[in-house]
């Protein structure tokens, strides 16, 4: 599995899904693009369609995951987290691929 899901931020994931009334067969989709100060920036948003020849799927903590396969060679052992904390608060990756990544957390080099 390529990315692995907190429990924190499997519930913050389902107060969202909740919140915007999304259908059950929704995916956490989770990728990377080429962007962002350090060379590739992560993606992530819902989607109500996967495909499991291009996604590597999976389900964790009630939450369907979507991978895309080329995503999936920079995002390999990263960890989906959240944080809420006094000086901000959302999701967080630790991806042990990143050589180097920005001060924001939003992107990475490789």
């Amino acid at each position: 599995m390529s990315v692995t899901i907190t429990e924190k931020a499997a519930k913050e994931i389902q107060r969202v899904m909740s919140e915007q009334k999304m259908p059950p067969a929704t995916c956490l989709r989770v990728g990377v693009v080429g962007g962002g100060c350090s060379g590739f920036q992560y993606s992530l948003g819902f989607d109500d369609k996967s495909d499991a020849t291009k996604d590597e799927l999976s389900e964790q903590h009630g939450i369907r995951l979507a991978v895309d396969r080329k995503s999936e060679l920079f995002l390999d052992g990263t960890v989906l987290d959240f944080y809420d904390g006094l000086e901000k608060r959302g999701f967080t990756f630790n991806n042990p691929n990143a050589v180097k990544s920005c001060g924001c957390g939003s992107s990475f080099s490789a």
